[in-house]
């Protein structure tokens, strides 16, 4: 079975940083990536690093508030996410569910069925596309939230890491994991 996995901050909504999941707001064309991959019927999953509830910052139950809200936002469209995967340590924590670590992705290969050489992982940092080499699976890089500085980054040190494509956004991405699964 095929699966997306979306990151949440920068890449279906947010600015690309930390953010307090009260005040999270989804970009538009998330929801009609969502559906599109919906529609599909490919399994659509949030997979996200919450270290600011490793940092006192926010509740592990303030998260969950914010993920429901998502859902609702996502019900209205008749768009829905499949499941919710997410590491609330800080990146100080050395635990094994932190992106890139392929903990969270294995979990949900478990619990899916998933073939995760067929799985695509979309997120606006290099540990998304980690996160998808670690497993096989293929790695794109949205140009929102922190995509661009993630991209320049890469360049300036030297980074050897395959982008499997470099979309402008998670919507973009949607269009080219569809006409990918269909070739």
């Amino acid at each position: 079975m095929i699966g997306v996995f979306l990151d949440r901050d920068g890449t279906i909504g947010g600015h690309g940083g930390g953010i307090h999941p009260a005040d999270f707001t989804l970009y538009d064309f998330s929801v009609k990536a969502i559906k599109l991959l919906n529609d599909w019927e490919v399994k659509v999953f949030l997979f996200t690093n919450q270290s600011w509830i490793g940092m006192g910052k926010f509740t592990e139950n303030d998260l969950i508030e914010g993920f429901n809200t998502i859902n609702q936002s996502l019900a209205k469209e008749k768009a829905t996410l499949d499941g919710i995967y997410y590491c609330p340590h800080k990146s100080t924590d050395n635990c094994e569910c932190r992106k890139p670590n392929p903990t969270l992705l294995i979990r949900a290969k478990k619990e899916y069925n998933l073939d995760l050489n067929k799985c695509y992982v979309v997120g606006d940092r290099l540990a998304d596309i980690y996160s998808a080499k670690n497993v096989g699976a293929k790695g794109i890089l949205v140009e929102t939230g922190r995509g661009v500085k993630s991209l320049q980054e890469m360049h300036s040190k030297g980074i050897d890491l395959k982008i499997d494509f470099l979309a402008k956004d998670v919507l973009t991405a949607t269009h080219w994991i569809l006409k990918d699964i269909d070739s």
